[in-house]
């Protein structure tokens, strides 16, 4: 009996991946790309999906399945987190890759993207059960990884202690230390202490040059954000030390607001002690769902993807949305939110500082070199303003959207590449 044979990019297909393709096309046909890049630049150029054993604590096993993403090796070694969550799938890793593919050429950084993960509840694993996890997983991509071949960083679920085990555990196949086979490693294994707090710290750098751009100042500006993890905490704190008032706040588990700002400092101290966001008492507690009504000038998704949709996009009220997370808004919501005005600063610059310290600190690995914080500080903002002026440019001169803007550089320079490198063989 005869089958159907597959249609082309259906072993990646998923909402997400469906939302980059759409982006993708849009901004190749601003370029005018011809078929040829865009059928190269469409589909991943290498994937790896692994199936592997895992002793629990318990003396029980289980088996779990991971992946790696490359989306193109056209600008150099490829780039990109790996993280632990239950929906972890090929098609995200896959949606995931091709947007740190143009992120990174957009901050002219000499990466293609990757992503990689493992599908797993984190919250259910002790710490002996994920450091094999870890270790285990690490040496699955072993056919794939190295430090000028693809180098891994932390994403949801992961964090410097995975970036120490899994570098120690290429060390240990290969027989030297590694210290450049991932970022975002501990800071006695060559990590930088800017990295934890780069991508909130971008952030709001794209943010003040924004408002700055249009006259105004991040000082009396009203904020709110959704997700209160490493990047969220992050981008608030540093946005009311700069005199913004955050209006409201939360997470999958609740929210808090205060028409009058709240006491970042506090909060995040509530939170650091087991306190949830709904019950901190300097604020009055919202359902999380109501976060995105909360009018403001400003509002900064920071949790996961698909938050702002065409199911509850007439609820958002600001002026701007600044996306810290990957993916958090769909087309067709940004197509709503263009039709009422509100400007949406895309991911692949707005998040973009993360992958950028993560490049210093591999310099700093391969170069056997170090950089003083202040410095790293200093490279950071400067690469986030160029970026910005550099979308900028391209949204004033071709009247688009700042993702069609920033798509056209990122996109162009890829293809540029690719096509300078020709096809092998």
């Amino acid at each position: 009996m005869a089958h159907a044979s597959p249609a082309p990019g259906d072993e990646w297909r998923s909402p997400l991946m469906q939302d980059a393709l759409e982006r993708f096309s849009a901004a190749a046909d601003a370029l005018a790309l011809d078929d040829e890049l865009r059928m190269r630049l469409a589909a991943p150029r290498r994937s790896l999906a692994v199936n592997f054993p895992l002793r629990m604590d318990d003396g029980s096993y289980r088996s779990f399945a991971g992946y790696r993403v490359q989306h193109t090796l056209a600008m150099g070694p490829t780039k990109g987190g790996f993280r632990y969550a239950p929906d972890v799938s090929l098609g995200e890793c896959a949606a995931l890759a091709m947007w740190m593919t143009w992120k990174c050429a957009l901050m002219r950084l000499p990466y293609g993207g990757a992503k990689g993960g493992v599908r797993c509840d984190p919250g259910t694993l002790s710490p002996s059960e994920r450091e094999r996890l870890t270790r285990r997983y690490a040496v699955e991509l072993l056919p794939l990884i190295g430090a000028d071949r693809d180098i891994p960083a932390p994403d949801l679920g992961t964090g410097e202690r995975e970036m120490g085990w899994f570098m120690d555990s290429y060390s240990q196949h290969v027989g030297r230390s590694v210290p450049g086979i991932v970022t975002g490693k501990p800071l006695v294994l060559g990590g930088t202490a800017t990295r934890r707090t780069a991508t909130g710290v971008g952030v709001v750098h794209v943010i003040a040059g924004l408002l700055e751009r249009l006259g105004s100042d991040v000082a009396g500006s009203r904020f709110v954000v959704q997700g209160f993890g490493e990047v969220g905490a992050t981008a608030a704190d540093r946005l009311h030390a700069l005199g913004g008032r955050l209006l409201a706040v939360g997470d999958e588990h609740g929210a808090t607001a205060a028409p009058d700002g709240l006491d970042v400092p506090a909060l995040a101290r509530f939170v650091r002690d087991g306190g949830r966001l709904a019950d901190f008492p300097g604020g009055r507690p919202i359902a999380a769902d109501e976060l995105m009504s909360v009018p403001c000038d400003v509002l900064v998704p920071a949790a996961t993807a698909r938050q702002i949709t065409a199911e509850n996009v007439e609820r958002v009220d600001c002026r701007f949305v600044v996306e810290a997370a990957n993916g958090p808004t769909t087309p067709a919501a940004e197509r709503a939110l263009g039709e009422r005005g509100v400007v949406v600063v895309p991911d692949i610059l707005a998040n973009a500082g993360g992958v950028t310290v993560s490049y210093f600190e591999w310099l700093e690995s391969q170069q056997g070199a170090h950089w003083e914080d202040a410095e790293l500080a200093s490279r950071l903002q400067r690469r986030m303003r160029t970026a910005l002026e550099t979308v900028a440019a391209v949204v004033e001169q071709r009247e688009v959207d700042w993702r069609t803007a920033a798509m056209i550089v990122a996109v162009g320079r890829v293809a540029e590449a690719s096509r300078a490198r020709g096809v092998y063989p």
